[in-house]
């Protein structure tokens, strides 16, 4: 079984987010962006790797949006309406509500100022968002039978959501754009430990391990008050909402405390689009937003005003928050023009900028930049760049693949150099493979076939019941209040033992049984004799015997000298009890090396395993379940000089650690103090 992906956009790339996964059967397409660094065919997908001849809708299951980004939704009318894709579209409620406006205001910038063609309509975007279901976190969605998705908490903007998909056994989990820092505003991104085969996640701020938050928020309004106080121009592009409202909550703060009297401006219209939309879901945003929203809006900013185009010759200092974040076009690149050739003047870049961006190349230091074919600018102005983006970086990367347990990791939406220095880094700390596939690149992962077996409670009681009598020095597994009595037979040792009352599993448990397979029956796993009396077959016993050799001179060296140590200290002050070991008195008289090899070795079990396991003599040997330790006999071809230690194939781990205590008994002296 396997899981194929290949990246229509985002691969190796950052804009124009587009996976195609196939899965169990299924073809999902995952975010359907356009790429802001291009204003010709390059910008959207290439859909004809899905069909060549456009019959998109019997191709693909359903189409995933993770958040309302334009890199990540901006291709979707025309994929819809243009392409004539017919199918299921699925984001949440939020992105639902937002994703219009914002396509709105990108199809305005295109076809009305810059005067493209062939480009969606308005209502076009309003029949692309009639094919869309809206799904709410956690809720499990059956798209079909067979294919199931479920939308968990992803951070980053408003409404943006991790996609977990399942078919069949197989799964993946799709995180879109993900922040696992909580910010002003909106919580850090969440997710079960779903234990996908892949993890799909964008590497944006692969190599990037920020700073502490509190640090970057100081040096961000540092800079804005030195330059408005030095009589500049302050411009911070941003997108309409997200980061827009993390700063705006910050600077509002910083200039209510501060008593400052510069003007903020907003670009027109968003302020009122923001607030309506954390009004309509709140439940999306953070603790302390949810618990001052009944009091005070905290998007009602009493110094951040709507901007107005008149303001662009106003005399003075001011702040201007304006769209777009990249300057690639509308009033940021409006005022960006007007402002870059006065060295007094900033432009403060809070999050990523895409290649081939305005916003790229102020960022890489060009001093002169071509805006378009008409269009030079000097930039003399200050450029800030301080990392506000609601992105994750390597430490929260690397958090997510712990927290879902993922088994496979896919790289996207970001840059190649960075994506190899992370995929690296995976397949060391994590031992798991790393695929950073390139547009157009097809990776094929395999995935395991689980097989359900169900198991008999005898088997299961049987294995507890083992458990809790094992030794667990480092307190995982089973404990067990149990303790022996060796005096007692089997029936009052039964009675005696009790079941655990602390469960604490392991990720794995070896369990020994026997697999039963009945026609028009689930496979199950029995304990194998009742398995074997079913169907009147005969327990096959294999039983493993060695010979553990000692030197007999050198205990009996080491008897004399414990019975010379023994002579010169109190009766009382014995460090080995040898009064519960059989023929041990009157060592000189009758001296037998093998049944003092005996006694020693159990005393040495008693102290290693005795509290949690039963041992009992009988005839002269030493008896552990299966496992029993004995002197040669004269039918035995081993000769003399060692002890026997024998076991049943299921008694294999106990049978092991025995024979280390034995080893360590026979080979060194006993230290009797």
């Amino acid at each position: 079984m396997t899981i194929q992906i290949v990246p229509l956009g985002a691969g190796q790339d950052v804009g124009r987010s587009c996976i195609l996964v196939t899965i169990g059967g299924k073809n999902i397409m995952l975010d359907c962006g356009m790429h802001m660094g291009f204003n010709d065919e390059r910008r959207f997908p290439d859909f004809s790797y899905i069909s060549k001849t456009g019959d998109f809708t019997e191709m693909l299951d359903c189409v995933i949006i993770s958040h309302f980004h334009l890199d990540h939704c901006g291709a979707l009318p025309y994929f819809t309406e243009m392409c004539g894709y017919d199918g299921n579209i699925y984001m949440t409620h939020p992105t639902k509500a937002i994703c219009p406006i914002l396509l709105e205001d990108y199809r305005k910038i295109s076809v009305e100022r810059k005067g493209e063609r062939n480009f969606f309509t308005s209502q076009n975007i309003k029949d692309c968002m009639k094919k869309v279901i809206a799904v709410n976190l956690h809720q499990t969605i059956m798209v079909d039978d067979d294919l199931e998705i479920c939308a968990y908490y992803a951070g980053h903007v408003l409404g943006a959501a991790m996609f977990y998909i399942r078919v069949g056994e197989e799964s993946l989990v799709y995180t879109g754009d993900y922040n696992m820092t909580p910010d002003r505003h909106l919580g850090s991104a969440w997710i079960d430990k779903v234990r996908p085969d892949v993890l799909i996640t964008e590497s944006t701020y692969a190599t990037t391990i920020r700073d502490s938050k509190r640090s970057r928020e100081r040096d961000f309004l540092k800079k804005v008050h030195d330059c408005v106080a030095d009589g500049g121009n302050v411009i911070i592009p941003v997108f309409a909402l997200g980061r827009a409202q993390e700063l705006c909550i910050l600077i509002e703060t910083y200039w209510e405390r501060m008593d400052l009297k510069v003007p903020i401006y907003f670009s027109a219209g968003l302020t009122e689009k923001a607030n309506h939309f954390y009004r309509l879901f709140i439940n999306w945003t953070n603790e302390k937003i949810k618990s001052t929203f009944v009091h005070r809006n905290m998007f009602d900013f009493k110094h951040i005003k709507a901007w107005d185009r008149s303001y662009i010759d106003s005399p003075g200092p001011m702040v201007v928050f304006a769209t777009p974040g990249m300057l690639h076009s509308g009033t940021s690149l409006e005022l960006f023009k007007k402002w870059a050739p006065d060295s007094k003047n900033m432009v403060i870049m809070p999050g990523y900028c895409v290649a081939g961006t305005v916003g790229s190349k102020v960022l890489a230091g060009e001093k002169k930049i071509q805006i378009d074919a008409f269009t030079s600018v000097d930039v003399n102005l200050q450029v800030k760049n301080l990392s506000f983006s609601a992105h994750a970086d390597a430490k929260g990367i690397m958090q997510l693949i712990r927290q879902c347990d993922a088994k496979n990791v896919v790289l996207v939406h970001g840059e190649k150099s960075s994506m190899g220095f992370l995929k690296s880094r995976i397949m060391t700390e994590f031992g798991i493979p790393c695929f950073d596939p390139a547009n157009g690149t097809t990776i094929s992962i395999e995935t395991s076939h689980v097989i359900p077996i169900e198991m008999s409670a005898s088997l299961l009681k049987q294995h507890l019941i083992r458990q809790s009598e094992a030794r667990d020095d480092s307190n995982e597994g089973l404990t067990s209040s149990s303790s022996p009595d060796d005096s007692s037979d089997d029936s009052l040792e039964s009675s005696k033992r009790k079941t655990p009352s602390t469960v604490k599993p392991k990720d794995k448990v070896l369990i020994q049984g026997m697999l039963v397979m009945d026609d028009g029956k689930p496979i199950r796993l029995e304990d194998a004799e009742e398995a074997l009396d079913r169907v009147g077959m005969a327990k096959h016993k294999v039983r493993f015997e060695v010979r553990k050799a000692y030197n007999a001179m050198a205990l009996r060296l080491a008897v004399e000298a414990a019975d010379q140590q023994k002579m010169n200290k109190p009766e009382d002050s014995h460090a080995m009890d040898m009064d519960s070991a059989e023929g041990a008195s009157d060592l000189y008289d009758d001296w037998d090396s093998d049944a003092f090899a005996l006694d020693l070795v159990y005393i040495a079990l008693q102290k290693s395993i005795g509290g949690h396991i039963k041992l009992s003599r009988k005839d002269g040997a030493i008896v552990v379940r299966s496992v029993k330790i004995r002197a040669p006999t004269d039918d035995d071809e081993f000769e003399r000089g060692g002890l026997l230690v024998g076991w049943d194939y299921q008694d294999e781990d106990l049978a092991t650690r025995i024979l280390s205590v034995v080893a360590l008994t026979l080979c060194r002296q006993p230290q009797i103090s």
